[in-house]
């Protein structure tokens, strides 16, 4: 890959083995679990009562002060720069257009999980990770390998098999026209969610110059900020927020779980945002997009024990699919960072020679 800012930090290459792969697999459980739950309570609050779109999409991102904790235990190391007028005017901007299209990909989401089983929605969106090789490679200048190429293939092919698939995915009381409008917009979702990824890693590259941990979290505070702002206009000006209390009346498990539901899916949400910005910091985005959709593959399989979904032929083949094109796509990114450690420890040799012969 041509441009590689995004690999493993400089500061925690000093950091011990065992100490880098327990940041490593602290995230990815941050990550697995958090998107899961969130998945899974989606569904439970469609299944027992909730009908609200916007209330669904606000929930993905109110809980971001949650965020702000992770803050109180920076390192007073980490630079603090000043920056001009004109970059402010650019950061704005970009907290400000990332966050609408977060809005509108989590509105997406929303719409997908209201017409479509948990399980067949997680294997959905395990196709931004073919929407995400295509769109670094365009954006992001990222080499497109044979690996990657089977990877994409994969993907699609599953999804595929999805769509033609007769019943297995169909939530309780759904229409066949309101699936396949749960399958697009989850689709459309996954595509946008990759788009995200590589504008924010453009926006790094090109305007924030740097990648230090509080900068990739507070990009996550401020674009989630801007998205519940657009949501909560939505939920007010579409009349949602009317229904609210006659749906929490009508929920069939109680009032007060109507809240529970929505309080820990926001929570969940939030925990699996630490995950996703603790690996952009320890490894790298890619990696972060890769554990992420090792997560919704493993979703189904959650989705099954909890919520009785359906497993057939059709989704045990999709979801060997997903394994298969996720276990590809980390492979090449394998290959990748062993070539980059190499060439910088032949630079490093290279460096030591030329000072010792000085």
């Amino acid at each position: 890959m041509e441009d590689r800012s995004l690999t493993i930090q400089s500061p925690l290459l000093k950091l011990k083995s065992w100490k880098w792969w327990c940041l490593v697999a602290l995230n990815i459980f941050f990550l697995i679990i958090g998107q899961a739950a969130a998945v899974i309570l989606g569904r439970v609050y469609y299944d027992h009562g909730g009908n609200s779109k916007w209330m669904a999409t606000l929930v993905q991102t109110v809980a971001f002060p949650i965020l702000f904790v992770p803050c109180l235990f920076l390192s007073s190391s980490e630079e603090s720069t000043t920056n001009s007028s004109t970059q402010l005017i650019y950061l704005v901007l970009i907290y400000v257009g990332l966050g609408v299209l977060i809005a509108g990909d989590n509105m997406l989401y929303s719409i997908g999980l209201l017409y479509l089983s948990a399980s067949t929605y997680s294997l959905i969106c395990a196709t931004q990770l073919a929407f995400n090789a295509v769109f670094s490679y365009f954006i992001n200048s990222q080499k497109f390998t044979m690996l990657i190429f089977n990877s994409v293939v994969v993907l699609t092919l599953s999804a595929a098999l999805l769509a033609i698939d007769d019943d297995s995915g169909i939530a309780l009381g759904v229409s066949r026209s309101k699936y396949f409008l749960g399958f697009i917009t989850t689709i459309g979702a996954s595509a946008l969610y990759s788009l995200l990824l590589s504008l924010m890693q453009l926006s790094f590259q090109k305007f924030l110059k740097k990648e230090t941990f509080s900068v990739v979290l507070y990009m996550q505070i401020y674009t989630s900020l801007v998205a519940t702002l657009v949501s909560l206009v939505g939920l007010f000006a579409s009349g949602d927020w009317k229904g609210i209390k006659n749906e929490m009346d009508s929920f069939t498990s109680g009032r007060t779980s109507y809240v529970m539901v929505l309080v820990w899916i926001s929570i969940s949400w939030q925990v699996c945002s630490v995950g996703v910005v603790g690996l952009i910091f320890v490894v790298s985005s890619l990696f972060s997009n890769v554990i992420s959709t090792l997560s919704l593959a493993l979703t189904p399989v959650a989705a099954v024990v909890v919520l009785h979904d359906k497993m057939n032929g059709v989704k045990a083949i999709v979801l060997l699919l997903a394994f298969w094109g996720f276990t590809t796509y980390i492979y090449q990114n394998y290959i990748d960072e062993q070539k980059i450690r190499k060439e910088s420890t032949e630079e490093d040799y290279e460096a030591c020679s030329s000072n010792h012969v000085n």
